[in-house]
């Protein structure tokens, strides 16, 4: 059976990497596969997908109004397909993702999905958070902070090298973002340390707080009471010991 597959990871992770070895390995076996990227990063009308240390393949581009399965299916119909590949995974609509479902269920064809699964906010993108709902197979592709913990996050950076909270969730300009262990990245958002007035998990009402100083001055005034009631006392009167009969 035929199954959908997503391998997530944050920026600079090798992601496109392992989909471009991957594919070799099916075409080395003399089988076929088709890529896929999304057209937001394209560059031209011809889909590329390039790694990082070099290699590169030929893709095909999708974008948000494409029905993916038809696609396949008329492509599959020219010639056996093997495998599909699809990069940049995040920007897939969910029913985008539904529809290459359909590819692994419908046409027995595997699907391998490779995308980011946040972004810069800490924030699902839509076709992630639709394959990480439905796809049959998860797998987390692992980079490092430059603390040397799992990133697991993404910051996006001005132009001054400032961490931005705000902004349209889609920036194609990947030299702009850097990953990061989910503390630093709080740390670099402003999440953390948490303001005084933030970190007051609920609030006091006027009324509440009159009684609570009431009770504290009570309890603060009580040993001194207790210590002038002692003085007032008049000492306690001995009684006589007893004579024996």
């Amino acid at each position: 059976m035929s199954k959908l597959y997503f391998s997530y990871a944050a920026m600079n992770a090798g992601k496109s990497t392992i989909l471009l070895q991957a594919s070799w390995n099916y075409q080395e076996r003399g089988m076929n596969t088709l890529l896929f990227t999304s057209a937001l990063y394209a560059k031209s009308d011809d889909g590329r997908i390039t790694s990082r240390i070099g290699i590169a393949a030929e893709a095909e581009l999708y974008g948000v109004d494409d029905d993916l399965y038809a696609r396949i299916a008329r492509a599959q119909r020219k010639s056996k397909i093997d495998c599909i590949f699809v990069d940049e995974a995040q920007f897939l609509t969910p029913d985008q993702v539904w529809q290459l479902a359909r590819v692994a269920d419908r046409l027995a064809i595997p699907v391998m999905c490779f995308g980011l699964r946040t972004d810069f906010q800490g924030k699902l993108f839509p076709g992630s958070a639709e394959l990480l709902a439905i796809a049959d197979n998860l797998r987390e592709i692992r980079t490092i902070c430059h603390c040397g913990r799992k990133a697991t996050m993404v910051v996006r950076q001005a132009a001054d090298g400032r961490a931005l909270t705000s902004g349209e969730q889609i920036g194609i300009e990947k030299t702009m973002y850097v990953s990061l262990c989910r503390g630093h990245w709080e740390e670099e958002t402003g999440r953390w340390p948490l303001a005084r007035s933030r970190s007051k998990a609920v609030a006091v009402k006027p009324e509440h707080a009159a009684k609570k100083q009431t009770v504290a001055a009570a309890k603060r005034t009580r040993p001194a009471l207790k210590q002038a009631a002692a003085r007032a006392a008049p000492p306690a009167r001995r009684s006589a010991p007893r004579k024996p009969r």
